[in-house]
């Protein structure tokens, strides 16, 4: 796989929660590391996304926020 995006990270999908038109994906990129992304219910079939199998999460962004409490 070869793509522009420089924020890549590896791990395995802990969860998968169908919802009606997208689902809410857990990958588990290690030390404690949960990222999860929204996509698509056809993302999920088009992959064949399920828990335990590994994937990427690719973060692609022209900002990032930061918050303090």
């Amino acid at each position: 796989m070869v793509i522009s995006a420089r924020n890549q990270f590896k791990g395995k999908i802990v969860s998968i929660q169908l919802g009606i038109v997208n689902a809410m994906v857990e990958i588990d990129i290690g030390a404690g590391n949960i990222v999860t992304a929204t996509v698509s219910i056809g993302s999920v079939k088009d992959l064949k996304l399920e828990v335990g199998k590994e994937a990427y999460a690719i973060v692609k962004a022209t900002s990032v926020m930061i918050g303090i409490e």
